[in-house]
């Protein structure tokens, strides 16, 4: 591990002033479970590790008259714990008591959740040179693939492993980012990149912008949300497959609904033609699955990785089925 300079900021001002400076590598630290990963296994080599936890105020979960507002800092066990979001957005509550351990929620973040790299076991490679690293090649292509996209692939073929990235997705979260240049609101679905973009990055995120906060519209009347994640071993682990799905419900009918998969592509990734062929009709499990199956149409699975297909169908129906059925 190379040497870093430890830097423990007061103030806002202090962060910007250190995320500001051009001759030095600043990295940020927030709960530290994915950056330490990053520096033993040498994939990360800062000059300078920036400590958020020495800045007060920026773990807080609250509510004003137009959006529930979650610091940063906020760890991912006080998000999964906190009543108002069990009561309101079962979604965003579901996929935080889904993440790793006990130990490792109490430590996340749920700003460090949203901005983690990415798991592929080529790129947590120190002597693999993938096309993420500045190689030349995407080694899940040819190799060993399992866990990897079956969307949103081609150049890279990593998969995003947050799980509350495809929550907040659901619910139109808003994300302010803080620079030294000043605040800025991007929509969640906008935050995330795919590799075409920049394969190097998962976010637009410059090298002196961090996530301050994140904004969830407020919960409407009748509307309904869920998480379900299909793991391999029994606790602590990524999603192989999840849906995160949100809407107004009125009977067996979804007025209007959001419907995000992780597990499966470099990004969160939107089932818009699976919504916009479910919303507004009288839902069965055989109509859910004929939606999942045409949207899968569009799947490009690896070698290893094709049941991701039926696992999609599987999460899918079993998700939006039990809004259905829960009144």
């Amino acid at each position: 591990m190379k040497k870093f300079e430890l830097a423990e900021p007061q103030t806002i001002d202090q962060l910007t002033a250190y995320l500001a400076q051009e001759k030095r590598q600043v990295m940020i630290m927030a709960g530290g479970t994915d950056l330490l990963g990053e520096l033993k296994e040498e994939l990360a080599e800062p000059d300078v590790v920036v400590d958020l936890r020495t800045i007060p105020n920026l773990a807080y979960i609250k509510k004003d008259e137009g959006a529930v507002r979650i610091g940063a800092m906020t760890t991912v066990a006080e998000l999964g714990e906190d009543p108002m979001v069990k009561q309101d957005y079962p979604v965003l509550h579901q996929a935080a008591n889904s993440v790793g351990s006990p130990q490792l929620r109490n430590m996340g973040t749920v700003g460090g959740n949203l901005c983690q790299r990415p798991r592929c076991w080529y790129y947590r490679d120190a002597q693999v040179v993938c096309r993420k690293k500045g190689g030349s090649k995407c080694f899940a292509f040819k190799g060993r693939n399992r866990y990897h996209a079956i969307f949103g692939g081609g150049m890279c073929y990593i998969v995003y492993p947050s799980d509350l990235a495809p929550a907040l997705a659901t619910l139109n979260a808003e994300l302010i980012i803080n620079s030294p240049r000043g605040e800025k609101t991007v929509p969640l679905s906008d935050f995330y990149a795919p590799p075409s973009v920049n394969v190097h990055k998962e976010n637009i995120l410059g090298r002196d912008e961090i996530v301050l906060e994140i904004k969830i519209p407020l919960a409407k009347k009748d509307e309904r949300s869920a998480y379900t994640k299909f793991i391999e071993r029994g606790s602590w682990d990524f999603a192989v497959v999840s849906a995160a799905v949100a809407g107004t419900v009125s009977g067996k009918t979804f007025r209007d609904m959001r419907i995000v998969l992780g597990g499966v592509a470099p990004i969160p990734w939107r089932l818009q033609k699976v919504e916009e062929a479910l919303k507004g009709k009288n839902l069965t499990e055989d109509l859910v699955k004929l939606a999942a199956r045409e949207a899968l149409k569009e799947a490009k699975p690896l070698e290893e990785n094709a049941y991701k297909k039926d696992l999609v169908e599987v999460v899918l129906v079993r998700t939006v089925m039990s809004l259905i059925q829960a009144h």
